[in-house]
């Protein structure tokens, strides 16, 4: 006998004997000597525990979010840091690895525009305040709101050769409505003409043409349609009123476009420019007119660089031409601290 014990019998009557335990060592050993039918059930066993193991293991994943965006491989995460790849085109949007908290750049914070405010507005007072031996009156727009600043002297001034661009606009106007030409003879030339040499040259004749070919009572109309009271006999504005003049004309509500630009450009590289042209910076366009008569010095201008405008006027009253060179350099001061705070 061996250590198993004796022999069993089965049904066919058959006696045998069982193998000593570890014969045939393994699986197929073992396998051996198990009856098909038991075998056939064992593997039916082991395919549902090999089932349930796999359904076990599939159930304890984390379930997956549809929104989430898909993990990114290394090389992923390298093209996100450099957007453009080395055909210098960008990658697409699924294989960039959504940039962390820290990687997000700062916003830009764009500086100020620059604009009139209390700062400004000191400076031009300490200005003319430090030269109170002189009347001095300043208007300032932006073109951008029309708002009128106003410092100094607020009442009227004879304004001497800047009352010129009201009468060039008046007569602007009249052509416009039909009721006048630019080519019309005037003088010795035509009216076109003669506007021109009144504000590119200050000609007193062409002024005197153009004020008879808009009449006395056709001026003061004008004006009062931009709501100045203006008397061409006494030829008084305000600082504000010519200011407003030079806005409602930049600004293109006086005038059409092309008639706006041609009497711009008579504004500019006068036979006078020592006043505020001499004293602003480069780069900034300057349209201005002069007036010089008596005790009065003046200069009104629009000072435009790319797309901000604004309109300075000065007037100043002294005693006599004698002084002429002290306003000049008020003038220069207040061109300097107003092109200072303003471009």
């Amino acid at each position: 006998m061996d250590s198993w014990g004796s022999g069993r019998h089965y049904s066919s009557g058959r006696h045998t004997r069982e193998p000593a335990r570890g014969a045939g060592r393994g699986l197929p050993g073992l396998l051996g000597g198990i009856r098909p039918q038991f075998l056939i059930v064992l593997v039916a066993v082991l395919g549902l525990v090999s089932a349930a193991t796999v359904y076990a293991t599939i159930q304890a994943r984390p379930p997956l979010d549809a929104d989430a965006p898909p993990a990114t491989s290394a090389s992923a995460t390298a093209v996100a840091a450099n957007p453009l790849s080395a055909t210098g085109t960008a990658p697409p949007a699924a294989v960039t690895a959504p940039p962390s908290a820290a990687a997000v750049p700062a916003p830009v914070v764009a500086s100020p525009d620059p604009t009139i405010g209390p700062a400004l507005d000191a400076e031009i007072n300490a200005v003319i305040e430090a030269n109170s031996a002189y009347r001095v009156g300043v208007a300032l727009i932006d073109v951008r709101d029309g708002a009128v600043h106003e410092y100094g002297v607020k009442t009227k001034f004879v304004a001497a050769s800047t009352g010129k661009i009201l009468a060039a606009a008046a007569y602007y106007h009249l052509v416009e409505t039909g009721k006048a030409s630019l080519a019309a003879r005037m003088g010795a030339s035509t009216a076109g003409q003669q506007i021109r040499q009144m504000v590119q040259q200050s000609n007193n004749d062409s002024w005197a043409l153009i004020l008879a070919a808009v009449g006395h009572k056709g001026l003061i109309n004008y004006a009062a349609t931009m709501g100045i009271p203006y008397d061409r006999t006494v030829n008084a504005l305000t600082p504000a009123e010519m200011g407003k003049i030079l806005s409602e004309l930049y600004s293109g509500r006086l005038l059409n476009a092309q008639n706006t630009a041609q009497l711009l450009s008579y504004m500019q590289q006068t036979n006078y420019e020592t006043l505020i042209p001499a004293a602003t910076p480069p780069g900034i366009s300057v349209f201005h007119k002069y007036g010089l008569l008596n005790g009065n010095l003046h200069d009104a201008s629009v000072l435009v660089r790319g797309e901000r405008a604004y309109v300075f006027v000065v007037y100043t009253q002294g005693r006599d031409l004698s002084d002429m060179a002290d306003r000049t350099r008020v003038i220069h001061e207040l061109t300097a601290t107003v092109t200072a705070g303003l471009f």
